[in-house]
């Protein structure tokens, strides 16, 4: 049973839509200052939902400058429970980028084992869990799979960090975004065949050109991090948000029309 209608009224209602943007900080952005900037932008912008690293204190910093709902990203479930009692509106396990630098990777049976751990420790908080993108595109959906049945109620997808473009300009955005895009394809397909409504995140190497395609692919919602929270100024990033919220609009009123 999926504990989304848990979530904010404007989460499920920008889920519905295929509109939802969620703004991430970092795994291991623990920088107080540096994650309140980002969530004022995100406020301001326009975004929904904001990602940060699990830390009570890092909640309620932000909680002291906005009423955005907060989404915390750790990969040890005992974490979770602290950020919850601060305040978090959803947890997510996952945000796996910084790990793949130090040349960490999760296999299925490991995102399986935290999820099962979470659930234990918090089975009525909605939970998002992020399926790595080192796994095969079969298995990646094999896993996604396996997380409905475990009670997981948002799949998320990635890549985008770790591809390597070709090309520079509007074709390597769009080569940047081509990891998260097929598994969400992937994944979506095979949720429609299964009669699985579950909302599928893409997140990870997007951006304001590609978020859209996000969405076509298959996702009701889009995680975006490096390409605002590595702006070094608060109207950049408010400029950057606001652009990528309107692509998200455009994208659905295109639909519409269509």
């Amino acid at each position: 049973m999926t504990l989304i209608n848990q979530l904010p009224q404007k989460v499920q209602k920008e889920l519905y839509k295929k509109s939802l943007l969620k703004i991430i900080s970092g795994l291991n952005n623990f920088d107080i200052e540096s994650v309140q900037m980002i969530a004022k932008a995100a406020a301001i912008g326009g975004a929904d939902v904001i990602d940060i690293a699990c830390k009570p204190l890092l909640v309620e910093k932000v909680l002291d400058i906005t009423s955005l709902p907060i989404c915390v990203s750790a990969v040890e479930p005992i974490l979770f429970i602290d950020s919850v009692k601060a305040g978090a509106t959803f947890i997510e396990i996952g945000n796996f980028d910084s790990f793949y630098e130090k040349g960490i990777k999760f296999s299925a049976n490991q995102v399986l084992s935290l999820t099962k751990e979470t659930k234990d420790l918090l089975p009525h908080i909605p939970l998002s869990v992020t399926v790595p993108h080192t796994l095969s595109l079969d298995k990646q959906v094999d896993l996604a799979l396996q997380l409905i049945k475990e009670g997981v109620d948002i799949i998320q997808t990635e890549g985008g960090k770790s591809s390597k473009p070709y090309s520079s300009g509007i074709q390597g955005l769009f080569e940047k975004s081509v990891p998260t895009l097929a598994a969400t394809f992937a994944i979506k397909q095979e949720f429609i065949k299964n009669a699985i409504d579950n909302p599928i995140m893409s997140a990870s190497g997007l951006s304001q050109i590609t978020c859209p395609l996000a969405i076509t692919a298959g996702a009701s919602a889009v995680g975006v991090g490096s390409v605002i929270n590595k702006l070094d100024n608060m109207v950049g990033m408010i400029a950057g948000i606001r652009g990528l919220k309107e692509s998200l609009d455009n994208s659905l009123n295109t639909q519409k029309i269509s």
